[in-house]
């Protein structure tokens, strides 16, 4: 059975459920989707709290492989609390539920502007008792990167070579978890992801939505952005991430020009020359003793299995 047709009659059977929206990805028309993309479905119930507190229901759309759950929280501009689950199942199905309270969806089907989660699109897939009647249309421009002021272009920058001589001096150290933080999340997917999806959106007259993590972005950058992106990336060889590091900071340095001159910005040049330099540095200096030596080494000999009696 659809998926879609198996939430409808489960919603419609519960007293407590008032209506069913579908969001997301979904809920987009044209968007791409495949086997593997999610359901994100709001649930909106009398009472948020037996949903929470009892967990079969979800035993209706089958065996459930792993979930997360987000506490029960209030709202940051309202006091109803609401909560969210990631829920995956055996057969393939994923299902990322969030359950709201009847007054939630009132508030919004009466305010000016959708939030950015049902403007970005959606459906709703039941109603008993017209709460959606008053819903705005989606524009499905929720998510689009804004045009960058310059002092946000400025401070994107430095705060992405304040992150170089950290990832460098941790290199040199030898640590490979902390520079692999800061080079992959901190430079690559805080600053360096912002900077590509002000790069699509220049090509796309900031009207392009680029996707959670970066996911459009090799669809619609320029391929030998995307080509000079993946060769920024490395394992766990030391020498390896240190040109990934260079490779990051000369990738961003042109992909940086780009929008400074489109946007007409000053690109601080000095900034780059005097951080790459002093990164350099650093790798050049003679490495300390390598520490492995005194370190007990371990053998992994087979798979680890839990104790008998544990784990089945």
């Amino acid at each position: 059975m659809d998926p879609l047709d198996t939430l409808r009659r489960w919603a419609n059977a519960q007293e407590s459920v008032c209506a069913m929206l579908l969001t997301s990805t979904r809920a987009v028309p044209q968007a791409t989707v495949d086997r593997y993309s999610d359901y994100d479905v709001i649930l909106v119930v009398d009472d948020i709290h037996p949903y929470y507190a009892d967990r079969s229901w979800l035993e209706e759309f089958g065996e459930v492989l792993v979930s997360y759950w987000d506490p029960i929280h209030r709202g940051p501009d309202d006091d109803l609390e609401r909560f969210a689950n990631v829920i995956q199942f055996t057969s393939g199905l994923k299902i990322d539920f969030t359950l709201w309270p009847v007054a939630l969806l009132q508030r919004i089907a009466a305010a000016a502007a959708l939030p950015a989660e049902l403007d970005a699109g959606y459906l709703v897939l039941l109603d008993k008792e017209q709460l959606t009647a008053g819903l705005r249309p989606p524009t499905y421009q929720a998510y689009i990167p804004a045009r960058p002021s310059e002092q946000a272009f400025q401070t994107l920058v430095e705060e992405f070579f304040s992150d170089a001589p950290y990832v460098a001096k941790s290199l040199w150290r030898d640590e490979l978890m902390p520079a692999k933080w800061c080079l992959d999340y901190d430079m690559k997917h805080v600053y360096l992801r912002q900077l590509l999806e002000w790069r699509v959106e220049i090509d796309h007259n900031w009207s392009a939505p680029v996707g959670a993590l970066g996911k459009g972005l090799k669809k619609r950058l320029p391929p030998a952005i995307w080509s000079y992106l993946e060769g920024a990336f490395a394992g766990a060889d030391s020498e390896e991430n240190w040109q990934a590091l260079f490779k990051t900071i000369d990738l961003f340095r042109l992909v940086a020009v780009e929008v400074a001159q489109h946007l007409g910005y000053r690109y601080p040049y000095q900034l780059d020359q005097r951080v790459t330099a002093y990164v350099q540095t650093i790798k050049d200096q003679p490495r300390p003793p390598d520490a492995s030596t005194l370190s007990v080494q371990y053998a992994i000999t087979r798979p680890f299995l839990p104790p008998t009696g544990e784990g089945e």
